[in-house]
């Protein structure tokens, strides 16, 4: 009799908390020690969450990590926006920023699929005015003050430059030269200018090195998204929703938040200095602009829809969104050490990539792939573990890495077999 209300008391839990988070596409597991993974250690990091929000350093966060086809453990804590009163939410919808870019990539090469281009095609194939581009290279002047010297490109840039950062375009706040000065005076990522617009004006300015020769993060996945919109004819986000949001079932996911959704934005609040946090773009602010490297919100739910893709070779519920091969080329290092790279780390078409255990300052498997935004957002994708986490949150940039780094280190310790 004992052992019959167990189960039944087993049971009634299990059912709880599937009912908790229904909305879910993923089957909850009865704990986290089911699919191995620490209870314990998911608590320290819900700890480690509630301290970072009472000391100012967040509003809030949705975090969740799944393992073997099950969602192991989602953790809602704080308040969608410091200055209301409403709690944060599962279904809170984000700026991703570059969390973005895996997606518009995985659009990209669905084309590649389609025989539609091929990643060796010179970006001017499709955008000439890229072929125009001169490189910039800095040289003191008889004076002393740098002078910017202007060449030929050694080779053109190709649709894998865009793909894996080697194209020698860069963003205008990750530098200090003349190059990223120019960046921020002509406006790159100006959200009232449309993405043919922005690529004309990237046109007319240098790049920071002959493609291929290293690796840079820049406004590459923003001219794949004007390529995208090249080929297809399609304004990027209809081409988006219709070959991955819509078969994903992504509804909560795009470059604008409808109006009866802006209350589930979430927002950044005042650093515990009580200086602002870095502006964010409003969600409903109509712009023109879809950055296929930094545009999107969503919300844990639709990301979740979207890496259980990945995670699965490439379908989900039914719906396939890129091929196995394609994914496995797209998830392999394409900068075979290339200079720019952390130690460890390489790049593929749309994902960081681990390389080696060592080196790199984080844990994590040989072949573990993902990426993070901006604001503060983060996902990786561990095929040997067999383990999603995604977490969600509005921070600013002095904090984000930290935190980033912090929740990634803490999961790691989360594995128990």
């Amino acid at each position: 009799m004992t052992k019959l209300k167990f189960t039944l008391a087993a049971l009634a839990l299990a059912s709880l908390i599937g009912t908790a988070h229904a909305q879910l596409p993923l089957p909850m597991a009865a704990s986290p020690e089911e699919v191995g993974l620490s209870s314990a250690q998911f608590k320290k990091i819900e700890a480690v969450t509630k301290a970072h929000i009472d000391d100012g350093l967040m509003p809030g966060a949705v975090m969740l990590v799944a393992r073997r086809g099950k969602v192991a453990w989602v953790s809602v804590q704080g308040k969608r926006d410091a200055a209301a009163p409403d709690a944060m939410k599962q279904d809170s919808i984000f700026r991703i920023y570059s969390m973005t870019k895996p997606i518009v990539s995985v659009t990209l090469m669905q084309l590649v699929e389609e025989g539609r281009l091929q990643i060796s095609d010179p970006v001017s194939k499709y955008l000439p005015e890229i072929g125009k581009m001169k490189v910039g290279t800095e040289a003191a002047g008889p004076d002393g003050r740098p002078v910017l010297h202007l060449s030929d490109q050694t080779r053109p840039m190709t649709v894998q430059d865009l793909l894996r950062h080697t194209s020698g375009l860069t963003y205008g706040s990750r530098g200090a030269s003349q190059i990223n000065a120019s960046y921020v005076e002509a406006g790159i990522g100006d959200r009232s200018v449309t993405a043919e617009e922005m690529v004309t004006r990237l046109s007319k300015l240098a790049l920071k090195f002959n493609p291929g020769d290293r690796w840079e993060y820049s406004v590459a996945v923003d001219v794949q998204g004007r390529l995208i919109e090249v080929i297809t004819g399609k304004k990027l986000s209809e081409a988006v929703a219709e070959r991955i949001l819509q078969p994903l079932g992504m509804k909560d996911t795009g470059f604008q938040v409808p109006a009866d959704k802006v209350a589930r934005a979430a927002q950044p609040g005042p650093r515990p200095s009580g200086q602002p946090m870095t502006p964010r773009f409003k969600v409903d602010d109509g712009a023109k602009y879809e950055s296929g490297g930094g545009g999107m919100m969503s919300t844990l739910e639709d990301y979740l829809r979207f890496t259980s893709a990945l995670a699965n070779g490439g379908v989900f519920q039914g719906k396939r969104i890129i091929g196995s091969k394609t994914l496995e080329f797209m998830t392999a290092d394409h900068t075979l050490n290339r200079p720019g790279r952390p130690p460890g780390l390489g790049f593929g078409l749309g994902f960081e990539v681990r390389q080696r255990t060592g080196d790199s300052a984080l844990p994590g498997s040989v072949g573990e792939y993902g990426w993070a935004g901006n604001a503060g957002t983060l996902f990786w994708i561990d095929p040997k573990e067999q383990l999603i986490a995604i977490y969600m949150v509005q921070v600013s940039d002095p904090d984000r890495i930290a935190l980033r780094n912090q929740f990634r280190t803490m999961v790691q310790a989360a594995l128990i077999d």
